[in-house]
């Protein structure tokens, strides 16, 4: 199936790994020109070696604890290079803990990695994308803006925060006709998967392998997903094919989230 992406331009955040890479491949693959963003320069260097026509792609240096930092880059660029069709949203979760005994510092730094990151580079890549007639803004959060998981407390309300601001934007923008959609992963082979599963089985005093096991059995596909799985899902929605589909929020879950 053509996308009809060729030739478009995106801003992947987060993509020195994890989803965000696979998002990074999956979209060049298909002849968008990637940018690249995250922290990590050694990173992002090695992505864009595995790219498909490297030459074509670049990407940017900015930490998404540092707001200020993301919008002078990304607004710097964009004056001197052009703007953005697609823009995905991705920056790692909080760390898990139940949120009764979450500091509220840790939920203002969960806030502003998240929405107000979100909210800055929207703002700085919609005039372009207005103009073009043409936007996708795709944000990778998570399953848990349909149930809440169980020790992921800042997780659960930053993310359901990103959500409603998604929804909201969708209203706004669709006239012009740029789309915002979320996608939810479900449990995804990389490193926050990880992380997760050491917490859990030493809560329950189990072997990692089994807690991993464990969380297997709660998904009615029996395993865990993959990150190109979700890419894939990402990169329909960047399509012109995806131009009516709006204000949505797409479980890539292998079946798990009992809610419609």
């Amino acid at each position: 199936m053509d996308l009809g992406l060729k030739d478009k331009r995106a801003l992947v955040c987060g993509s020195s790994q994890g989803i965000g890479k696979a998002t990074a491949m999956a979209l060049a693959a298909e002849g968008v020109r990637v940018t690249l963003l995250a922290r990590n320069e050694s990173s992002l260097k090695s992505v864009i070696e595995e790219l498909p026509n490297s030459s074509r792609h670049n990407y940017l240096i900015a930490d998404f604890s540092n707001p200020e930092e993301v919008s002078h880059i990304v607004r710097q660029y964009i004056a001197a290079q052009g703007g953005f069709h697609i823009l995905v949203n991705n920056t790692g979760g909080p760390k898990s803990g139940a949120l009764a005994d979450a500091e509220s510092k840790e939920l203002e730094i969960a806030f502003k990695m998240h929405v107000i990151c979100n909210q800055i580079l929207v703002q700085a890549l919609l005039p372009f994308m207005k103009e073009a007639c043409f936007g996708r803004i795709i944000n990778i959060i998570s399953t848990s803006v349909k149930e809440p998981i169980e020790g992921l407390g800042v997780s659960n309300t930053i993310r359901n925060a990103v959500a409603n601001w998604s929804k909201s934007l969708a209203t706004e923008l669709a006239v012009f006709g740029v789309t915002v959609n979320n996608v939810l992963p479900g449990f995804t082979e990389t490193k926050r998967l990880d992380s997760i599963i050491t917490v859990k089985a030493k809560k329950a005093q189990v072997t990692e392998a089994e807690m991993a096991q464990i969380m297997r059995h709660y998904v009615p596909a029996k395993r865990f997903g993959r990150a190109e799985e979700v890419a894939s899902a990402i990169a329909f929605l960047s399509s012109e094919s995806a131009a009516y589909i709006t204000g949505i929020n797409l479980p890539v879950d292998g079946g798990r989230t009992k809610s419609l």
